[in-house]
């Protein structure tokens, strides 16, 4: 499966600052594929079609609006009996675009937080879709400079938006620095080195010197899950790697990624990703032969 997604050789150059695509389209008809550019697409009159990041796999509403790091799989297909004709724009930018200690400015720091976030894939919410929309259409008329700065601009206003919503799972990609946080970040390298074995709430908290009262809030706080969801989804992401790239069973995966039967498995997979564990495979099954 791995080897059949197709890595794009963008025509970005080194001397770019980003492309901009804007296209009027019949159907989506470029496959699932990679590459090690940054990516923003927004997408109307798309709705009813289907988005695929990573290992997640959504259905497009009024507006699309998504943002993907480097090297993250990415790509929109069409449901059958499609009649809509999508407008989609697309920019891609260089991950060296931005210089680390500019991003460590304050004004800048918005935009470093959204770079991070981007190695998960962002969807955007309609409210901002419908906010930004005149800037994303006006965008491919500028030149120069000043479609430099509008580009800036746009950056800013897409990292501060509200209910942005992260698609993959937690160690789907191999996220660095995701959390802004170094007592997180800890906690993290810990689940994953540990998640095929049962982590204990008490052990993960000493690691940190915290009662378990404290370190909960901590989480909570600083994820915006429980403890046990966020070691879950931890775990998620390892079980989405091995169901798309290799062909062990679905009993195997479950108990090599720590959880602790198949029904809790199925039941947690079902919950995050709207499909059980075999639905799932057979998906990026038929995705595969059909491409």
């Amino acid at each position: 499966m791995k080897k059949s997604i197709n890595r794009e050789i963008t025509p970005l150059q080194e001397n770019d600052c980003f492309m901009i695509f804007d296209r009027q389209i019949k159907s989506f008809t470029y496959p699932v594929h990679f590459h090690p550019e940054f990516e923003i697409n927004f997408i109307v009159n798309a709705g009813g079609g289907r988005r695929i990041v990573g290992d997640h796999i959504g259905t497009i509403n009024k507006f699309e609006l998504v943002m993907v790091g480097p090297d993250l799989f990415h790509g929109w297909e069409n449901p059958n009996n499609y009649t809509h004709s999508p407008h989609q724009i697309t920019i891609q930018f260089s991950s060296n675009l931005f210089d680390n200690k500019l991003l460590q400015k304050k004004i800048f720091r918005p935009i470093d937080i959204l770079l991070k976030n981007a190695q998960r894939g962002i969807l955007f919410s309609n409210e901002t879709s419908e906010l930004l929309k005149k800037q994303f259409f006006d965008l491919p008329k500028k030149r120069g400079f000043e479609s430099y700065i509008a580009f800036q601009s746009l950056l800013y206003e897409l990292a501060v938006s509200p209910n942005q919503s992260y698609l993959t799972n937690l160690s789907f990609q191999e996220n660095k620095d995701i959390f802004n946080s170094d007592k997180i970040e800890k906690v993290y390298n810990y689940v994953r080195k540990n998640h095929n074995h049962k982590i204990m709430l008490n052990e993960v908290a000493s690691l940190l010197n915290m009662s378990i009262v404290s370190f909960s809030r901590l989480i909570k706080q600083r994820t915006g899950k429980s403890f046990v969801d966020f070691v879950n989804e931890i775990r998620l992401g390892y079980a989405t790697r091995m169901i798309i790239e290799t062909n062990k069973s679905i009993s195997e995966i479950c108990y090599e990624c720590g959880f602790n039967n198949i029904s809790n498995f199925n039941r947690t997979f079902k919950k995050r990703q709207n499909f059980t564990p075999s639905q799932f495979r057979n998906f990026f099954k038929e995705f595969e032969y059909s491409n």
